[in-house]
């Protein structure tokens, strides 16, 4: 083996593709429990190796050298084998250094929260000093001299957050680590985590209006500079922009919302084909959990019970990636099943003038006419809330389609 990731739990991590994508070498994710570690550094077969939770830190006793950068921080997420020496590195200051500037968020002279006190807030602390920051403070679940507890920081009001801790991540997409309704003074959120693309802290702060930026663009970043580092080359930072959008564009869900006969199954059926992705409906995936067609199940249990299935089955389609969501009308009204969306998710809203709807039999909400109109007024102000982009259906579906792709890729 020459190159690769190690860690203890790897199955969706995206760091495969990115190095891929970076140079013409094979990149295996190598997963290995804590018991095994020591065997595995010790024998020493691979070239070069990037190193992620839980083993930063653990790694660090097997090194010859450590790098000042490296050394500073106290963590290590790149490995080279010279000679059955090992050198370590770390990429990662780099990758959250571009992730804050191509963001623009100003870290100079503002107040910054540190979430966690592991080897990623260790390289957090470390940068934001480097970016002349007024005030660092780090937040543990075990608080210390140096550290204060999570109750304690709801009392900071921090300018900046920075999330270093896996909480919110894949597959656990809801947790949120801690709630920002108090803080004041909040003008950003970075979070390094990357799957989901965006965690439900991100979320929070985005519903303020706050500038939010997930881990993505810093895995990437950091990879092109691992890479640097593994080939013994100059690093090639134009690498980054274009790595990282050809991951956004592979790994983003497109979610299809609007009224019933507005054509989202159809059109996401042909979306699906044309960019190459998975496509589900999620009415076909509710009808199948509860076995029956979802106006008898309605009609038999109630409009109440009908969306507690639809949460429980967005809950865990929202998860996915590189797949075109096609939801039921209502969806849109219940805002637990929206933030599961978003997380991996742009939201399309098809708009179909009231005119061209058709009364649905299927669906007892919306089987006449007058039912259609009053669903289409109370519902049009929140399809409108939650949609990144709007795409009118009025015209043939080839244009519609079309027309999806062009503003998803803006």
């Amino acid at each position: 083996m020459r190159y690769g990731l190690l860690g203890e739990h790897l199955k969706y991590s995206f760091s495969k593709e990115i190095h891929e994508q970076i140079n013409d070498y094979e990149y295996q994710l190598i997963e290995v429990v804590k018991n095994d570690l020591d065997e595995f550094m010790n024998k020493r077969e691979f070239k070069a190796i990037n190193v992620t939770i839980p083993y930063k830190e653990m790694v660090i006793p097997y090194l010859y050298y450590i790098d000042d950068n490296a050394k500073r921080i106290g963590a290590v997420n790149t490995i080279v084998n010279r000679n059955n020496k090992l050198y370590g590195y770390n990429t990662d200051y780099y990758g959250l250094r571009d992730l804050i500037l191509k963001n623009e968020i100003n870290v100079k002279d503002k107040k910054v929260l540190i979430l966690g006190d592991g080897g990623a807030s260790k390289c957090a602390q470390i940068l934001v000093k480097d970016l002349s920051a007024k005030e660092v403070l780090v937040a543990s679940l075990f608080p210390s001299d140096k550290t204060i507890s999570y109750q304690d920081a709801l009392d900071c009001d921090p300018n900046i957050i920075i999330n270093a801790t896996p909480c919110g991540m894949f597959p656990n997409n809801d947790d949120l680590i801690i709630k920002i309704d108090s803080f004041k003074n909040l003008e950003a959120i970075v979070d390094v985590i990357y799957n989901p693309l965006k965690t439900q802290l991100l979320l929070e702060g985005k519903k303020k209006g706050l500038k939010v930026c997930g881990g993505l663009y810093m895995l990437v970043s950091q990879a092109v500079y691992a890479c640097g580092i593994f080939t013994d080359k100059e690093v090639d930072s134009t690498l980054i922009d274009p790595v990282y959008q050809n991951i956004i564009n592979e790994k983003q869900n497109i979610v299809l919302i609007g009224m019933p006969s507005s054509g989202k199954s159809t059109i996401g059926k042909m979306l699906a084909r044309r960019i190459k992705k998975d496509f589900i409906d999620t009415d076909k995936l509710i009808e199948a959990e509860i076995k029956m067609p979802i106006r008898d199940y309605i009609k038999e249990h109630g409009e109440e019970s009908f969306r507690n299935v639809e949460t429980m089955v967005i809950k865990e389609v929202a998860k996915l990636n590189n797949t075109v969501i096609s939801t039921g009308g209502g969806v849109i009204l219940r805002e637990i099943n929206m933030d599961a969306l978003m997380k991996n998710g742009k939201v399309v809203f098809l708009n179909r003038k009231l005119s061209n709807l058709k009364p649905t039999k299927s669906r007892p909400l919306s089987s006449n006419q007058s039912d259609l109109e009053k669903l289409y007024n109370k519902r049009l102000p929140i399809y409108n809330k939650y949609a990144d982009v709007i795409v009118c259906n009025n015209s043939s579906l080839e244009f519609a389609v079309e027309k999806i792709i062009e503003e998803v890729n803006k």
